[in-house]
């Protein structure tokens, strides 16, 4: 999963997507960049680890125009290198390009082993580098056209900013996995992954994108295109459930909907379907804290902090082998012994993975003196890995997808263990039960996408008439 930004027509380019970088670093603290255009051409600055910790003034300062596009990356195709930093740069024969990528494509070992066989060479191990191959080999009249003529060879999920010397080009894969938004920054425009980042800069949200619009900002105008309407009927929209249940941000609206109110309701849901007794609700903070108002509320037990979660811990530290048991959790998470000691605790969590995680902070309560320990998760049990963006274990590590939740509660070692049902979370995001409209492939198996292929015939670039 990574986050993107761009920003197009303002003096201050280079400082804004810094500040919007900054609001998505949620998504992705591997490695963050920003490329900024102006008449002499694209300039690029790269670093891995946080954006605040990889740019200073004297790095922004290097990067004159006025537009940029910016990313956060933490990686689901290619290592957590330097070369697959974004954005990626590159000039081929109708001058230079840049571009930004949120998602992940299913068919790019199939794409990049053909552009390879006809003499393509890679710089990178990332799946976002086939697009700029194709783009460079198309034979189309325009920069437009070339991207649309590129993406209609490669599957999965893309949210994406291309930018040149002269315009910038934003655009949703056609069943909108990924989001991405649009902003007004007084003459200028401004687009990202969530519009958290525009309360930070001070934009105003326009729209989403719909899914398959590509729209171009050039000059002090934008205009929007629907390139991949097709020849059958439109591909059924299937944005990604897991924003809502994990990586967004609270404070964001993705899809129409706020996150933390979604989070709040699946929260109220899962206490309808699985109440415990017991004295206090905590959550596992950060993800888990807006469920676990929702199931305070619905239950009518109160909510305390009971587990607080440090800031300030970083991807490497030295860790003692033998001298303190669960070091890394426990340098993430700190139990608050008066919240929980002697109490009967309710623990809710946005999900459930691998179960390793879980298993420590139980045992951490009761260290802190919890009488009992229920488990309660705001998800339903994930039990397929994503191809679309979001960078979960491989299946056979998933522990739902071999266990059962009696299975799970004792390797955990909770009083009880309980999800929320797939129905209660569709509800919670205004799905119908059968979550037309989302894709929940996690939690179901049901792979909108094939994991291969291309989508098929797509009808000439035309403007949309939205």
């Amino acid at each position: 999963m990574c986050g993107i930004f761009g920003i197009y027509n303002h003096d201050e380019a280079a400082n804004i997507a810094y500040l919007g970088l900054h609001a998505l670093q949620h998504r992705g603290q591997e490695s963050a960049g920003i490329v900024t255009a102006n008449e002499s051409g694209l300039h690029r600055q790269v670093t891995m680890g946080l954006v605040s910790d990889g740019f200073d003034e004297a790095h922004l300062g290097c990067l004159p125009g006025r537009a940029a596009i910016g990313h956060v990356r933490y990686s689901t195709a290619g290592g957590s290198e330097i070369r697959n930093a974004q954005p990626f740069v590159f000039g081929y024969a109708h001058g230079s390009i840049a571009v930004a990528h949120n998602g992940n494509l299913v068919n790019a070992a199939e794409v990049r082993a053909r552009l390879e066989s006809s003499g393509s060479i890679f710089q990178t191990a990332s799946d976002t580098e086939v697009i700029i191959h194709l783009l460079a080999q198309s034979h189309e009249p325009s920069t437009l056209e070339r991207i649309v003529s590129s993406l209609r060879q490669v599957t999965g999920a893309y949210s994406l900013l291309f930018l040149t010397e002269s315009r910038m080009i934003a655009i949703r894969d056609p069943h909108g996995f990924r989001p991405l938004v649009m902003g007004q920054l007084k003459d200028g425009f401004v687009f990202s992954s969530e519009t958290c980042s525009f309360d930070l800069i001070q934009a105003d949200f326009v729209r989403e994108l719909q899914p398959g619009e590509m729209v171009v900002a050039d000059g002090k105008a934008v205009r929007t295109y629907k390139p991949f309407e097709t020849l059958r009927d439109p591909e059924p929209e299937r944005f990604c459930v897991f924003e809502h249940v994990y990586f967004a941000r609270p404070d964001s609206l993705l899809n129409g909907r706020s996150v933390y109110r979604s989070r709040k309701k699946m929260g109220r849901q899962l206490a309808r379907e699985h109440p415990a007794e017991g004295d206090v609700v905590i959550a596992v903070p950060d993800s888990g804290v807006s469920a676990a108002i929702g199931y305070a509320e619905e239950s009518g037990t109160r909510y305390e902090i009971g587990l607080i979660r440090s800031h300030y811990v970083g991807r490497t530290f030295i860790e003692p082998q033998e001298a303190i048991r669960h070091f890394g959790v426990r340098l993430k998470l700190s139990p608050v012994r008066a919240t929980v000691n002697g109490k009967r605790v309710i623990v809710v969590d946005d999900s459930l993975v691998r179960g390793t995680t879980s298993r420590k902070i139980v045992a951490m309560l009761r260290s802190a003196g919890a009488k009992e320990v229920h488990l309660r998760i705001s998800a339903p049990p994930t039990t397929h890995s994503c191809f679309y963006g979001i960078d979960t274990p491989t299946r056979e590590e998933l522990i739902a997808s071999s266990h059962s939740v009696e299975e799970i509660s004792a390797y955990v070692g909770c009083d009880s263990l309980a999800y929320l049902s797939h129905e209660g979370m569709m509800a919670a995001v205004g799905a119908s039960a059968d979550g037309v409209g989302y894709c929940s492939a996690c939690f179901t198996g049901d792979y909108p996408v094939p994991l291969g292929g291309t989508d098929g015939q797509l009808i000439p670039l035309r403007k949309s008439k939205a």
